[in-house]
């Protein structure tokens, strides 16, 4: 059952690592448009291109960022106990960028349907990851000494 936990953990994180890329690539290399992975890019109108253009730069960035996390979900489940407090700070960046979310004053958004499983995997997901984590390597790091031969005097 230990090893079953681990497994369906490193699968949960590799599905949550895809994504992130994923979402990564469409802002990354569409800018505030979009490549249009997630739906329709057709929402403003440039009014003022020299801020427009540093703007998306700006979220470009970001999506270079969300591709940089999703990359380290990946290498982190190679090694949980080594990239355990990485792993710790990126839950709790997603996290607190899912708390970020109700700055914009607009419950109807948050909450709705668009955003809901977004909402959900940040808030409620992130905290589980954080503690399924540990768990996981708690049993991983307990596991050798148990192995171990009673050394007699």
């Amino acid at each position: 059952m230990k090893q079953v936990s681990a497994g369906v953990l490193k699968l949960v994180l590799g599905l949550m690592g895809a994504f992130i890329i994923f979402v990564g690539i469409n802002v990354g290399f569409g800018g505030i448009a979009t490549l249009g992975f997630q739906g329709d890019t057709h929402f403003f109108a440039i009014t003022n291109s020299p801020v427009f253009l540093i703007r998306d730069s700006n979220v470009r960035f970001f999506g270079g960022l969300f591709i940089g996390i999703g990359l380290f979900i990946f290498l982190a489940i190679t090694n949980l106990p080594r990239y355990q407090v990485a792993l710790n700070l990126v839950f709790a960046l997603l996290f607190i960028g899912g708390l970020a979310r109700f700055t914009m004053l607009r419950l109807d958004i948050v909450l709705g349907a668009n955003l809901i499983g977004s909402l959900a995997a940040e808030l409620l997901l992130m905290p589980l990851l954080y503690f399924w984590v540990a768990s996981v390597v708690k049993r991983q790091t307990a596991q050798p000494a148990l192995e171990r031969p009673i050394e007699s005097s």
